[in-house]
């Protein structure tokens, strides 16, 4: 499991590199901040990678909220808004998953 590095833009521009992903990353509290971020998934590889977000929060009945998938086809590029209410409480992160990982990469760009 690694955190993934956030490349924060700036009024004058700023490069990114989209570096790998692993089958399990997670996003620290302190580059979602109150705001949240923007997870772009760029899948370079010849397969689908189901990318599926953790939710430490409850709905309104109490129950355990689910866990967002979103799957990302082979040679595409999609940005996932990543909420600062997804942050577990007791870890100070939100994991990110991933079903496939070759040539799969991303970019996280926070909102704040």
């Amino acid at each position: 499991m690694a955190l993934l590095t956030a490349t924060r833009p700036t009024a004058a521009g700023v490069a990114w590199s989209p570096a790998a992903v692993a089958a399990s990353d997670t996003i620290s509290s302190s580059d979602l901040g109150s705001l949240g971020a923007y997870l772009v998934v760029v899948n370079g590889g010849g397969s689908s990678d189901t990318v599926t977000i953790s939710d430490s929060g409850l709905t309104p009945a109490g129950n355990a909220a689910t866990a967002g998938t979103n799957a990302v086809a082979n040679a595409t590029t999609e940005v996932m808004y990543i909420s600062p209410r997804a942050v577990n409480a007791s870890t100070g992160v939100v994991t990110v998953t991933h079903s496939f990982t070759t040539s799969v990469t991303y970019v996280l760009l926070p909102l704040g």
